[in-house]
């Protein structure tokens, strides 16, 4: 399993990721271009000491991305999904792809995906933020999948 950004554009937000993939075992694709500068001080304040303890790909495009991980399923997380990600069943092998903070991916993105998954939340909020999203997708596919590590 592999978790992706597209575009991401809050250094904190990915530095979190980065976290969250050193503590669960799993890689982290980021899909360019970032919106700040890549050895921004601030990934490695929220990434902290586990930056050394993941394995993150970067791609300078969606097409780049995708080309190189073809053999996967592409599951993209969206308020725009069609299926709650309770009902979803996870392989594995998925790429856990989220859009950037303000405003997901465009209509090409979503339609090279696989799935369309959303994170069920209350009607009177829009989304959730881009780490917490992470962890919540992660968890379950894990969860699912047999996937945690002990």
């Amino acid at each position: 399993m592999r978790l992706a950004l597209y575009e991401p554009e809050i250094a904190g937000n990915v530095g979190a990721v980065m976290r969250l993939g050193a503590c669960m075992g799993v890689d982290v694709d980021l899909i360019e271009p970032m919106g700040f500068v890549w050895d921004d001080r601030r990934v490695r304040r929220a990434a902290m000491d586990y930056i050394d303890h993941v394995a993150v790909t970067r791609h300078d495009s969606f097409e780049s991305f995708r080309s190189s991980l073809a053999d996967r399923r592409f599951v993209l997380f969206t308020t725009k999904g069609d299926e709650s990600l309770h009902e979803f069943r996870f392989s594995s092998s998925d790429v856990l792809l989220f859009g950037k903070e303000s405003g997901g991916v465009p209509i090409a993105v979503a339609e090279a995906c696989d799935a369309l998954v959303r994170i069920p939340i209350r009607p009177q909020v829009r989304s959730l933020n881009l780490a917490i999203a992470s962890a919540v997708a992660l968890g379950e596919a894990l969860r699912q999948t047999g996937g945690f590590k002990s």
